[in-house]
């Protein structure tokens, strides 16, 4: 088991601002990590690719896993502070969701690479919503699979703090505040 207690995940189901929240962290100066599934999603709509949430979710939830897992272990000797638009259990949620048969590797894996027990989740913010080229779950989709995220965090012993749906800097505030106690 690999825990970096540097890593922190900030997670939730789509469009509760999780990106917007990264992006106002990397004004901070903050060091961030982007979401891998809008890279898989734009790179196959690009390339004609099979491994799309609406046609292959098991080939996209595969490379959803393999990008996590590129992205943690390239950081490995990193001693600084990390954020992550989303982590490798967001995988395990995802699978979960989608009624996947059990993956052992993936269990494996979720286990092995570990981050900091604390894990930021956004809660769904129905006002902000918006459904996209890459986000075309309604907003029903996205509360339950909030409520996959969450489940799937807690079992895997992670400690969820909801961030309250604030403007991006006042959610930074409440994040810098919480890593300060």
């Amino acid at each position: 088991m690999i825990i970096k207690n540097n890593f922190h995940i900030i997670t939730g189901g789509p469009g509760v601002g999780k990106t917007t929240l990264i992006n106002e962290l990397q004004q901070k100066q903050m060091n961030c990590i982007p979401e891998v599934a809008r890279e898989i999603i734009k790179d196959q709509l690009k390339n004609n690719g099979q491994a799309l949430p609406w046609k292959n979710a098991k080939e996209y939830s595969k490379l959803m896993l393999s990008h996590s897992v590129r992205d943690y272990v390239k950081l490995l000797d990193a001693n600084d502070l990390y954020f992550f638009d989303r982590g490798i259990p967001d995988t395990y949620a995802y699978e979960c969701l989608m009624n996947f048969d059990y993956d052992e590797n993936l269990n494996f894996i979720v286990n092995k690479y570990r981050y900091n027990k604390i894990v930021f989740i956004l809660p769904p913010w129905e006002e902000i919503y918006k459904m996209d080229n890459e986000r075309k779950q309604d907003f029903q989709v996205a509360k339950e699979t909030y409520n996959v995220i969450k489940d799937t965090y807690e079992c895997l012993n992670y400690d969820l703090i909801e961030v309250p749906c604030l403007a991006p800097a006042e959610r930074v505030d409440f994040i810098k505040k919480t890593l300060n106690k």
